[in-house]
């Protein structure tokens, strides 16, 4: 026989082994900032604003090349400040992810599509004495002397773009592993 008031259904699982909580080794808030990881993050943003500007200052010669240059540039600037406000605004302890392994995937994932992303504009940079027309008499060059500088520009801040996503990789790596063990 049931005591008065108690019920035959068995009590509702507990819902916390469903959703674990997340695992955040980095700080939230403008603590972020003061990590190397955050001041990095930081740096891809600053070095990424100037690849799309400056590429997207020059008349694009080569638009296939510098078209995915720019698509590369602004998709992963505006993802690095997506990811940089989570953390800034304390959104990592509320959503249930491994942000360790999702750091690690997405900076490992930009650093391979902005290598790329380097390589083509230095390529579109590499093409300036070439000429526009094999017919013609006249030899008018792809880039113009400041198009040129523009693109070597460019070409040396989306190197060091590609180098602060490599650090971010290598960082979120180590903090992952840590984490793992």
């Amino acid at each position: 026989m049931l005591p008065r008031g108690a019920s035959s259904m068995p009590p509702p699982p507990n819902p916390a082994p469903y959703f674990p909580p997340p695992r955040v080794t980095l700080p939230s808030g403008l603590e972020i900032l003061r990590t190397f990881s955050g001041a990095v993050i930081f740096l891809e943003i600053l070095f990424g604003t100037i690849v799309w500007i400056l590429v997207a200052s020059t008349q694009i010669p080569l638009a296939l090349l510098q078209g995915w240059v720019m698509f590369v540039a602004v998709t992963a600037w505006f993802l690095s400040i997506v990811f940089l406000s989570v953390f800034l605004f304390g959104y990592a302890n509320r959503i249930a992810v491994n942000w360790n392994q999702a750091d690690f995937i997405f900076h490992g994932a930009t650093f391979v599509f902005y290598f790329g992303a380097f390589l083509l504009q230095a390529a579109t940079t590499s093409l300036h004495y070439f000429p526009r027309k094999f017919n013609s008499t006249t030899q008018e060059t792809i880039l113009s002397g400041r198009e040129y500088n523009i693109s070597i520009a460019a070409s040396i801040f989306a190197f060091a773009t590609a180098i602060c996503y490599g650090c971010s990789t290598a960082l979120a790596l180590r903090r992952w592993r840590l984490n793992n063990s």
